[in-house]
């Protein structure tokens, strides 16, 4: 028997639609790429959104083209999230940030049509044009008065803002199935060719519902929301669509993503959440302290995108009054998986017991499902001890890569293989102990090379911090510790190696100690291990 219930269904476009009908003056602040300070409200950004939307179907996109961003959190590209996703398109979001052989990569695989790009990219765009054939139009977003007098692009550079004022807003979202692709986004690829996950409408929507539950995000009309997270990575977490579900005033940051120019808005616009990876908040948290400043209204802050030293969750915490949690995800999870927020029975722990909580990366939120499993597939305990690879499955996980492999592979078990190796605890909160790929197995046991690079930096001569495994003669892969010393700090071998006494088992303890200049980090701002292993191919421990 089926429920008797309006078959809606779940589109992108009803999320502009609600925000501009009952969210119609809350306002959407943007930091420009040109300069100065953009804003206006939700009513707005729908009509611009229908504008472009017109636009899109004058230059002949049609239901599942691809259409390319490769641009900063801002307004219009807020716009393109809606006007492309809208009208039955795919909004595909490039990450600027890969190798250009990359990003040339995944145009064409994309078989991109048009592409959107900001002022800032403009001679990345002109590297990448010719060797992208699919792609029919390259689109300038910004004004008339600020366009180039001349590009080495083919063919004619179109205006975006012109584009948008040639065209009403009249214009009725189509209605369509809700598993229709909506947004596409590659992973990384630090070791092969970055892959294509598909996003669909239905998982967008659902991913939207979870990211604003309590225990997530916890977003309302109340809050004014800023993602330093990029909108051309992972969709800045949801948080473009979490917003206008819920009411938030969403605050843009455009290109300025330095600790003064995110205080000046924070202060500014009154911001009470927002998101990022450690590095930014390492160095917003730096700037604090030289400049001895508060936040006034910033309450609540997520840290994901790689893991974050317990030295910082203390310091946001402790020093400036900011609630900091873990979340995990990635790409193929649209990527909230976990967040980390204590339950009600350990309000009553101590202090360090909860913090030894929320040092882990958090608890499934709904849509969600996980389990660890050991090298032959059986699944391991949840009793904090235990580690292994994590699985997880639910409705808006990846099922399979776009245009690679065979259909069903990827998940032919019910399960998505994160290629983390992780604990899970009998209250189920889950803890990443390293990449498949990065764990160390010395002598048959595993040791977590995050463990000892998170240890590492809350030493306060150490900036940074990585550990990779190096063949040993006798227990046949031992940890070597990589550190980045801080400006104006000097420390040896021995001092770094001593901080660890008493914070991990002897044998955890690395083997050795070389410093380097700085480490080298993926588009996405992980450690590229890849490389540091090359960089240290060779390295061998003694006995």
């Amino acid at each position: 028997m089926l429920g008797l219930m309006m078959l809606e269904p779940l589109r992108i476009a009803g999320l502009i639609e609600h925000a501009a009908k009952w969210h119609a003056d809350t306002e959407i602040v943007t930091r420009l790429v040109e300069g100065g300070f953009h804003r206006y409200t939700y009513a707005a950004a729908h009509r611009r959104s229908k504008q472009l939307a017109n636009a899109l179907t004058e230059l002949g996109i049609n239901w599942g083209d691809r259409v390319g961003t490769l641009a900063w959190n801002t307004h219009r590209h807020f716009e393109l999230y809606y006007g492309i996703s809208g009208m039955g398109a795919v909004c595909h979001t490039i990450n600027p940030r890969l190798f250009p052989e990359q990003l040339v990569y995944i145009i064409n695989h994309a078989e991109d049509r048009l592409v959107f790009f900001d002022l800032t990219f403009l001679p990345l765009v002109e590297r990448l044009a010719p060797l992208c054939p699919t792609v029919e139009a390259w689109v300038l977003m910004t004004n008339r008065a600020h366009m180039p007098e001349a590009t080495t692009l083919p063919g004619e550079v179109r205006c975006y803002e012109d584009l948008l004022a040639a065209q009403n807003d009249e214009f009725v979202w189509p209605v369509f199935d809700e598993n229709m692709a909506s947004s596409l986004c590659y992973t990384s690829g630090t070791t092969d060719q970055p892959k294509g996950v598909l996003y669909s409408h239905r998982s967008t929507l659902l991913h939207s519902y979870a990211a604003s539950l309590p225990d997530c995000f916890n977003c309302s009309a109340r809050d004014v929301v800023l993602p330093v997270v990029p909108m051309f990575h992972v969709n800045a977490w949801g948080i473009p669509y979490a917003a206008p579900m819920n009411g938030c005033k969403l605050v843009l940051p455009g290109p300025g993503l330095d600790a003064a120019s995110l205080y000046e808005l924070y202060e500014q616009e009154g911001v009470t959440f927002t998101a990022g990876v450690p590095t930014i908040w390492f160095g917003l948290l730096q700037f604090m302290r030289e400049k001895k400043l508060r936040f006034s209204t910033l309450k609540n802050m997520i840290v994901g995108g790689a893991s974050c030293p317990p030295a910082l969750l203390k310091a946001f915490d402790e020093e400036l009054g900011v609630t900091i949690r873990h979340a995990w995800g990635m790409t193929e999870t649209s990527p909230l998986g976990t967040v980390c927020t204590l339950k009600s029975q350990q309000l009553s722990l101590s202090p360090d017991e909860q913090f030894a909580i929320q040092s882990k990366q958090g608890r499934a939120i709904f849509g969600v499902d996980m389990k660890i499993v050991d090298d032959e597939g059986q699944e391991l305990p949840h009793d904090g001890v235990a580690f292994g690879d994590l699985l997880v499955r639910g409705p808006f996980i990846v099922a399979d890569y776009y245009r690679a492999g065979e259909p069903g592979e990827l998940t032919k078990s019910g399960w998505f293989r994160t290629g983390d190796v992780a604990t899970i605890d009998p209250n189920g909160f889950m803890q990443i102990t390293d990449r498949s790929k990065d764990v160390i197995k010395s002598g048959g046991e595993w040791i977590s090379s995050i463990e000892l690079e998170n240890l590492a930096v809350g030493h306060p001569a150490v900036a940074e911090a990585a550990v990779i495994g190096v063949p040993h003669s006798k227990w046949s892969e031992r940890p070597l510790l990589i550190i980045v010393v801080r400006p104006g700090h000097e420390v040896t071998a021995e001092e770094i190696l001593s901080f660890y006494e008493g914070k991990v088992a002897s044998w955890w303890k690395p083997n050795a100690v070389e410093f380097v200049q700085q480490l080298p980090h993926t588009a996405t701002g992980k450690l590229l291990k890849t490389q540091l292993r090359k960089d240290f191919a060779g390295y061998v421990l003694g006995g």
